[in-house]
C-alpha cells in the first residue's frame, strides 16, 4: 500500500467534484498536484499543494480554494483531520483505523513492499563504470559503480525494465599504450632488464602477471616480430586480461553487468559508417569550419573544413567534428554510433554515470540523443564527484600495485563490500565524499552502515529469542491486533514504514539512490529509539510475560520493520545481517 497514492486518489476525487460544480475548469491541469509528508509531523501525515496549483485557473485565492477542497476531504472517514496552513497547503491526518490496514499490507507483501509499477515497463539502459581497460579500477570508479548499480536496482524496483551496461573503450590510442606496457613486462618475464618504465607507459605492477602469461603462451616468439605484428596480439591479450581483472573487482562489490559493449565493434562492423550515412540522410551533418574556441583550445578543434554534426541545433554549445584530418573518426563519432545502437535496441531512457571530469560531454551526448530519437528518448547523465580516502583523518597513500592511485579492490578487501556500498551512497552523487577507513568500521551510531545493520540484527535477535521463549506461538499466523500499538514511538515507526513506497518512487524519479540510505538511517533511528524506550519502560518491551496478544503483535511489528530495512538494503546492494 502506498499512502500517498491513496491520498492522491482522494484529492483528485475532490477536485473532480469541484470541476463538476464549475468551481475549477474541467480542463484544469492536475499533474502538478503533489502529495507529500509535511516537514513537521505535528502538521499531519500528508499535505497537498492542490489549492495553490489550481488557484489561478479557478480564479480564486489559494486559501479560498483550499477551504472548498478541505470541505470535501473532511467527509472522508479515513481522514481524522483536514487543516489549511500557510498560503494554502492542505494538511491531513489519517484516522487511527487506517494504520492497521497499512501494516496488514506490509505483512502481506513482505519483500515486495514498496515495489511499484511507476515505470510501466519502460526500457532503461544504465551505463556505468565503463573504465578504460588499461588497469584496475580505482576508488573513483568505485563510487560510480555503486551509484550506477543502486540506481539500476531502484529503477527495477519501481517498474522499469533495466539493462546494466559497460562500454569497453578498446579502440583508442590508450589500448596501444597498454599493449606496449604489457610487452615491456613480457620482456621482463623472459629475463630481460627493462630498467625504469619509460614515461608514457603504464608503470603499475598489475601488468607483471600479464607479461608472465604472455611469456608462457608465446615463449620468445614475439621478440622476433616487428611491432606492427606483435602489437595487435599483445593488445588483445592485455585487454582480455584487464577486463577479467575489472570483472573480478566488480564482482567483489557484487556488481555484474548484463552487457559489455566493445567500442571496437562499432569500427569492425561498420556501424560508424552506417551512422554517418544515416546522419547525411537526415541532413544532420555538413562540411564546415569551426571558429577557434575561446580560452583553452578544445582537443577536437582543427582549423580546416571538416565533417560536422549539427549538435548546436539540439542544445549543444558548438557543432562537433566527426572525422580527423587523417580521415580517422573522432571519439565523438563513436559516441554517436553507440547512442544510435542503444536506441535501435529499444531503450527509451539512456542513463550515463560519468566522472565529474566528464561534465563537458553531457550537452553533446544529449544533443545526439535528441537528434536521433526525435525526442522519443531521454538521455540523462549523472556525474559522480571524487572520493577522498583517509585513515584516522590522514590522507591514504597510493597503491603500489596500481602505481599511482588507490584501487577499488584495496578498499573492498579492507572493509568489505557492504561498508563500501553503503558509505558510497551516504552523499548525493554530485557532492564530494570523504571515506575514512577508521570511521566506516567503528561500531557507533555515528557510523551509518553499522547503525542500520545493527537495527536489522537487533530485530533478528529478538525474533530468535521469541522463538526460544514462545515456541511455535512466536511465528503464529494469527492476525495481529495492531490497535495495541499506541505509544508515540510505535506510531512514529508506523508512519515511517508508510513513507517507504513514496521514498522509492521519489528516489527513482530523481535518480538519487542516496535517498534510500537516508531513509534507512531514519528508520533505524526510530527503531533504536523504541528499543531504548523499552529499557526504561518495561511495558514497551517486545515480549511481555502473560500478555501473549501484545507480544505477538509486537513481534509482527518487528517483522514489518525488518521488511523495510531488508528491502532498502537490498536495493543498495548491502547484506541485511542477522547478527553482529
Amino acid at each position: 500500500m502506498n499512502i500517498f497514492h491513496h491520498i492522491r486518489e482522494k484529492v483528485l476525487k475532490a477536485l473532480d467534484g469541484l470541476k463538476a460544480r464549475g468551481v475549477i475548469p474541467v480542463d484544469a491541469d492536475t499533474s502538478r498536484v503533489s502529495i507529500e509528508a509535511p516537514r513537521d509531523p505535528a502538521h499531519g501525515d500528508v499535505t497537498t499543494n492542490a489549492a495553490m496549483v489550481l488557484a489561478r485557473p479557478a480564479g480564486m485565492r489559494p486559501r479560498d480554494l483550499a477551504e472548498k477542497i478541505a470541505a470535501l476531504l473532511g467527509d472522508d472517514t479515513g481522514l481524522e483531520a483536514v487543516d489549511i496552513a500557510g498560503p494554502g497547503f492542505i494538511n491531513m491526518r489519517l484516522s487511527s483505523a487506517f494504520w492497521p490496514r497499512l501494516l496488514d499490507a506490509v505483512m502481506e507483501q513482505g519483500e515486495a513492499y514498496g515495489r511499484s509499477d511507476m515505470g510501466k515497463g519502460e526500457k532503461v539502459n544504465v551505463e556505468y563504470v565503463s573504465a578504460n581497460p588499461t588497469g584496475p579500477l580505482h576508488v573513483g570508479h568505485c563510487r560510480g559503480a555503486v551509484f550506477g548499480d543502486a540506481l539500476a536496482a531502484l529503477l527495477e524496483e519501481t517498474g522499469h525494465e533495466v539493462t546494466r551496461e559497460y562500454y569497453i573503450n578498446d579502440a583508442g590510442a590508450q589500448v596501444d599504450v597498454l599493449a606496449r606496457s604489457a610487452f615491456l613486462r613480457y620482456r621482463q618475464a623472459l629475463g630481460q632488464d627493462i630498467g625504469e618504465i619509460p614515461a608514457g607507459l603504464y608503470p603499475g605492477e598489475y601488468l607483471i602477471p600479464v607479461g608472465q602469461a604472455l611469456a608462457r603462451e608465446h615463449g620468445e616468439k614475439l621478440l622476433d616480430m616487428a611491432e606492427e605484428d606483435w602489437l595487435p596480439i599483445v593488445r588483445d591479450f592485455a585487454i582480455t586480461a584487464m577486463m577479467d581483472m575489472i570483472r573480478d573487482d566488480l564482482a567483489a562489490l557484487n556488481i555484474r553487468h548484463e552487457v559489455f559493449f566493445s567500442e571496437r565493434t562499432l569500427h569492425e562492423k561498420g556501424l560508424i559508417e552506417d551512422t554517418l550515412a544515416d546522419l547525411r540522410a537526415r541532413d544532420l551533418v555538413y562540411m564546415g569550419r569551426l571558429p577557434p574556441p575561446k580560452g583553452k583550445p578544445a582537443e577536437d578543434w582543427e582549423d580546416r573544413e571538416q565533417l560536422l554534426f549539427r549538435s548546436s541545433d539540439f542544445g549543444d554549445d558548438i557543432d562537433r567534428p566527426l572525422a580527423k584530418s587523417d580521415g580517422s573518426y573522432t571519439y565523438f563519432a563513436a559516441d554517436v554510433a553507440y547512442i544510435r545502437d542503444k536506441l535501435s535496441r529499444g531503450f527509451r531512457q539512456l542513463v550515463y554515470i560519468l566522472g565529474a571530469d566528464h561534465g563537458g560531454y553531457v550537452k553533446r551526448l544529449q544533443a545526439v540523443n535528441k537528434a536521433l530519437s526525435g525526442g522519443n528518448a531521454e538521455l540523462i547523465a549523472r556525474l559522480c564527484q571524487l572520493v577522498k580516502l583517509y585513515r584516522g583523518g590522514q590522507p591514504v597513500r597510493m597503491s603500489k600495485r596500481a602505481g599511482d592511485f588507490v584501487t577499488l579492490r584495496d578498499v573492498v578487501d579492507e572493509v568489505g563490500p557492504d561498508v563500501v556500498r553503503f558509505m558510497m551512497l551516504t552523499r548525493r552523487n554530485d557532492a564530494p565524499l570523504d571515506f575514512d577507513f577508521e570511521k566506516v568500521t567503528e561500531q557507533s551510531r555515528d557510523n551509518p552502515v553499522f547503525y542500520v545493520q545493527y537495527a536489522h540484527a537487533r530485530i533478528c535477535s529478538v525474533l530468535r529469542n521469541a522463538a526460544q521463549e514462545l515456541g511455535e506461538k512466536a511465528a503464529s499466523a494469527a492476525a495481529p491486533d495492531w490497535t495495541l500499538l499506541t505509544d508515540p514511538a510505535e506510531m512514529a515507526l508506523i508512519r515511517r514504514i508508510g513513507e517507504y513506497p513514496r521514498v522509492l518512487e521519489a528516489a527513482a524519479r530523481a535518480h538519487e539512490p542516496h535517498r534510500v540510505a537516508f531513509y534507512l538511517q531514519e528508520l533505524a533511528a526510530d527503531f533504536h529509539a523504541l528499543w531504548n524506550k523499552g529499557k526504561e519502560l518495561p511495558q514497551l518491551r517486545f515480549i511481555l510475560p502473560g500478555q501473549m496478544d501484545v507480544s505477538l503483535t509486537r513481534l509482527a511489528f518487528l517483522r514489518a520493520i525488518r521488511y523495510c530495512l531488508a528491502n532498502g538494503l537490498r536495493i543498495m546492494g548491502v547484506t541485511p545481517v542477522t547478527e553482529m
